[in-house]
């Protein structure tokens, strides 16, 4: 499979993008190409990536996105294949409205796995797709934040740009 990698600039740096002709594959930052790396081999096997721009409206949509218009993100086409459980945490996320936020029990419990909290959070770990599946929007039962792939101050960027009320706790 051979796939471009697009470079777009963001108000979160230089967010990476891997596409298909049919779909996106990969959204990362620049500073965690490795693991984007990681996760494109993990689910995709040996691919030839190589620099160009993508044709899908990524680069469109997420300016529009960070512009303010938060459902300017829903339509892009993705492309996952890890496991059928990881598929569906990744579906039921898109599902997530901006602004909102689960604990990854609430999305256990979406699902109809209420005792799956933890699987559900080792998937939303390996989302190759950050921000367009929105993995940001789980958070710990607690309502504090919880691991990103992209690091916590990116996280509590893109809840606060989406208008999410956090609870800030000391400690």
């Amino acid at each position: 499979m051979r796939l471009l990698l697009d470079r777009v600039d963001s108000p979160l740096g230089t967010i990476l993008l891997v596409t298909s002709d049919t779909a996106l594959l990969a959204l990362d930052f620049h500073d965690y190409d490795e693991r984007m790396q990681r996760l494109l081999h993990a689910h995709h096997g040996d691919v030839e990536v190589r620099a160009g721009s993508e044709r899908l409206g990524v680069r469109e949509a997420l300016e529009r996105y960070f512009a303010g218009d938060l459902s300017a993100l829903d339509a892009l086409p993705t492309q996952t294949n890890g496991t059928p459980f990881q598929r569906e945490v990744w579906a039921a996320l898109r599902t997530i409205p901006p602004g909102t936020t689960l604990s990854y029990g609430a999305l256990a419990r979406r699902l109809g796995k209420p005792n799956a909290m933890r699987a559900v959070g080792l998937a939303n770990g390996a989302n190759p797709i950050g921000i367009v599946v929105p993995c940001h929007r789980v958070i710990g039962a607690n309502g504090t934040l919880t691991g990103y792939g992209g690091g916590l101050a990116r996280k509590r960027w893109l809840l606060a740009h989406e208008g999410a009320e956090l609870q800030l706790f000391a400690g």
